[in-house]
């Protein structure tokens, strides 16, 4: 064939236009790429001099000075030549850094204390079995380490005092007992030494000798004078210093810091006004279904008295942790059982059933999952909190169930970790408010579609466990943006669920010490039952269940507007097809 010099020309300019676009494309890629390595490879502090990390004030402003250039980048970075996965983690990226940035700006290091936690309590969560000698090193560094730990943190809280910056002193009734139990006159009944109680049989006799003394000197050494000085800085310099007020709109900023406060956790631009109207509607839909319960049971009586009955009737509490540990496991089968029914994907981590730690039970809510990284050899655990047995009632354990474990937290945080290689590490280790526990509400629903729930009264459970989600729309505006005081959110949980009495006061409290986190729940569960009843109606006989909830899991942790896009991708797929 034979080219003329003309069509030469045209080859020559479509191959330049071919090219540069070709190049632009894996320009914008590759600079993506590189700016996620970036973030995901930065290291502001040596974690070998900083076990538990380093909470000092240059590596904060070194971390804000990172984030803040990495935003600049990331921001400038044309998004024309992404593919959807590339803009998904974009923008997944530019959400994380500015929730950063604000962090930063809104000094939330000076406050690093919940009602139910604090720095203090996160280092329960590293009293695990030591499976071989790397594991009891680790540990015995991880003890080492505590003291300046402790240091770092009582600084950063003294600054936050300086600048008025404290939790309610009303939050911290009984707070005492995170720090009084680890204050032991013998280091063999110290919560700390537990993992050196039974050493793995894989560390050889002298070795283990060697790592029991080394144990011992650094409970002795470290933990028991931490915990002292946490003691004396707590009731000597910080409790005195607490304010009075419950609403963090009464401090400096505090207006802005809550709305703030409501855009992260909701990941929407709601008003609080706009969330406790959405919470007044959903309080009166379920508490007609829950008045349909109390009928079908034929209760001669009140709301209020059948709230009351199912507070004080000994038939619906456990009478040992055992027996309450033994119910959680068989529901959890039970809903295991019937995974392969409603999802397409499966995780491939296990996960075990285990009570709270008694070092934390007394201000630790009813339950919680504890996942296990991708590398870790040890199982995920979903936790049933045994403290105070009277106020754990076995009708809400089927729900409480279903969200910590499965189809809930479990299901979708390990789909997240084993997620494909086209999700980076960041992403894989992201966990949103709204998309986490939206997911985890909207299971407790999908598990009465599975049959778990047996008995009216766990059918009442399930609904008293999406009132008191309802609830808190109400009462965390209501405390934060409409001046409530504490009683009157502790009445109005009272009166619309039945939820213990111990429960209430221990969700009350961490709604005024964590502002807006308890709204993620139900927007986001609502948020998901919207683009179902969505994608039934459009797709109607090509409806799907396994296909839809792929939809919902299988980008991990996204924001709701990003989970929204996706669930119209799926339809849209469904309808051309």
């Amino acid at each position: 064939m034979i080219i003329n010099k003309q069509m030469r020309h045209v080859f020559a300019a479509f191959f330049t236009l071919f090219s540069t676009v070709i190049f632009s494309q894996n320009s914008d890629s590759e600079k993506l790429k590189l700016l996620i390595a970036k973030y995901e490879n930065f290291k502001p502090y040596d974690i070998n001099l900083y076990p538990l990390g380093d909470f000092s004030e240059d590596r904060f402003e070194k971390e804000f000075n990172f984030f803040h250039a990495t935003l600049n980048e990331i921001n400038g970075l044309s998004t024309l030549n992404l593919t959807d996965n590339e803009k998904l983690t974009r923008n997944l990226l530019i959400f994380i850094l500015d929730e950063k940035i604000n962090s930063y700006n809104y000094k939330l290091r000076y406050n690093p204390i919940l009602s139910d936690s604090g720095f203090h309590n996160s280092l329960v969560y590293y009293v695990k079995p030591l499976l071989n000698k790397k594991d009891a090193i680790n540990y015995l560094n991880l003890l080492k380490s505590v003291p300046l730990f402790v240091d770092q943190n009582i600084n950063l809280i003294q600054k936050g005092i300086n600048l008025g910056i404290s939790q309610p002193k009303i939050i911290f009734k009984g707070y005492e007992a995170s720090y009084n139990r680890h204050i032991t006159k013998d280091f063999s009944n110290n919560y700390y030494y537990t993992p050196f109680k039974e050493l793995s049989t894989r560390i050889n006799k002298h070795e283990r000798d060697s790592i029991i003394i080394a144990g011992k000197n650094l409970i002795n050494e470290s933990i028991i004078p931490s915990f002292k000085k946490i003691k004396k800085f707590f009731e000597n310099d910080y409790l005195p210093k607490t304010r009075d007020s419950v609403s963090i709109s009464s401090t400096p900023n505090g207006k802005e810091f809550y709305q703030n406060r409501i855009n992260y956790y909701t990941t929407l631009e709601l008003s609080p006004s706009e969330i406790h109207q959405i919470g007044l509607n959903e309080v009166s839909r379920i508490l007609n279904e829950m008045q349909k319960i109390i009928r079908k049971i034929g209760f001669e009586g009140d709301f209020i008295s059948f709230i009351s009955y199912l507070r004080t009737d000994e038939k619906f509490y456990a009478k040992s942790a055992r027996e309450l540990l033994m119910i959680a496991r068989d529901i959890s089968k039970r809903l295991d059982e019937k995974l392969p029914e409603f999802f397409k994907t499966l995780p491939r981590k296990p996960y075990g059933v285990a009570p709270v730690p008694d070092a934390i039970a007394p201000k630790y809510t009813g339950g919680r999952y504890i996942p296990s990284s991708k590398k870790s050899r040890t199982s995920a655990y979903y936790w049933v909190n045994t403290y105070n047995l009277n106020s754990r009632p076995l009708y809400t354990l089927p729900a409480l169930s279903a969200h910590e474990a499965v189809p809930g937290h479990h299901l979708q945080i390990a789909l997240n970790e084993e997620s494909n290689e086209n999700i980076p590490l960041f992403r894989k280790n992201l966990y949103l408010s709204a998309y986490g526990e939206g997911w985890g509400l909207y299971a407790e629903s999908l598990a009465s579609e599975m049959g778990i729930y047996t008995t009216p009264y766990e059918e009442f459970g399930q609904l008293t466990y999406s009132m008191w989600r309802a609830c808190r729309l109400v009462v965390d505006t209501g405390i934060h943006a409409f001046n409530w005081s504490r009683e009157k959110a502790v009445n109005y949980l009272s009166d619309n669920t039945a939820l213990s009495i111990h429960e209430i006061n221990t969700e009350i409290d961490r709604y005024i010490s964590w502002p807006g986190q308890a709204l993620s729940y139900k927007i986001g569960e609502l948020k998901i039952k919207e683009l179902r009843s969505k994608s039934e109606e459009l797709l109607s006989s090509r409806f799907d269940i396994h296909d839809f909830h792929e939809a919902i899991l299988k980008n991990g942790t996204i924001t709701l507007p990003m989970m929204e896009k996706q669930v119209e991708n799926y339809i849209n797929s469904k309808l051309s097809n």
